[in-house]
């Protein structure tokens, strides 16, 4: 209940925080024509209508990503994955040698840690090679669901310049289409609508990429860490099992 409550917390953040950049440019769109005199384009509104369609793409994706960086920022942490509570609590129940409750508890309170020791906890009757094998697949398992998790990310960073080029490539097509069509005596006012979206969108798309792929950087290298740090807890907790020559 306690990280839905913080999960639910952090996406109100986000949507706040979209509900201000559409706010801003919806502000923007409603200043756009007493600007335009002095300072063509430079609002925000202003940016993102020069983007078009592809503009508005980029935007959204925008918004995806800080819902995820937000997220990301909650979930991805050594209390969160195992928490010490529940480690103090395994720990115990080892002592006592009820596996059992053990077992149960990690049902009920599912974690990276808690999977993992609910998996090998079955096979204790199998031997400790029965368990570590059990552990290591699912520790396995978990590690690929939080790299699959961040992966989103990078997605992100990946797409973003895409739709930017896209969105140049359309510039462009119209802007050359509106030379052809006046047979090369275009006036420069007339190229500047074609051209604004080419480098609006390219402007936006690197904008999302660069802060997109920055976080993946570091939540990846901070995922590695975790599993790290959290198969070390795991050969701690089960070494009790390992049989001594």
């Amino acid at each position: 209940m306690k990280d839905r409550s913080k999960l639910d917390l952090a996406l109100r953040v986000c949507l706040v925080l979209a509900l201000i950049v559409f706010a801003g440019a919806g502000a923007s769109f409603a200043q756009e024509d007493a600007a335009a005199i002095e300072a063509p384009g430079l609002t925000i509104g202003g940016v993102i209508s020069n983007g078009g369609f592809v503009g508005y793409l980029i935007l959204g994706l925008s918004v995806l990503s800080m819902a995820l960086i937000i997220e990301h920022f909650v979930s991805i942490r050594r209390d969160k994955l195992a928490p010490p509570q529940v480690i103090d609590e395994i720990e115990s129940l080892f002592e006592e040698e009820n596996y059992q409750e053990s077992l149960e508890l990690c049902e009920a309170e599912p974690t990276y840690l808690t999977n993992v020791v609910a998996a090998a906890l079955p096979r204790i009757n199998a031997g400790f090679n029965a368990m570590e094998q059990s552990i290591q697949e699912m520790g396995e398992e978990e590690a690929v669901k939080l790299h699959q998790k961040i992966g989103w990310l990078s997605l992100i960073g990946s797409i973003a310049p895409m739709l930017g080029l896209l969105g140049t490539v359309s510039g462009m097509m119209k802007a050359f289409n509106i030379i052809a069509a006046k047979k090369g005596a275009a006036d420069p006012s007339d190229l500047a609508s074609g051209i604004s979206e080419a480098l609006v969108t390219t402007f936006l798309g690197l904008l999302v990429a660069i802060p997109s792929m920055t976080f993946f950087f570091f939540f990846r290298s901070k995922v590695i860490k975790m599993v790290l740090e959290i198969g070390a807890v795991t050969e701690q907790l089960f070494d009790r099992f390992r049989p001594h020559e």
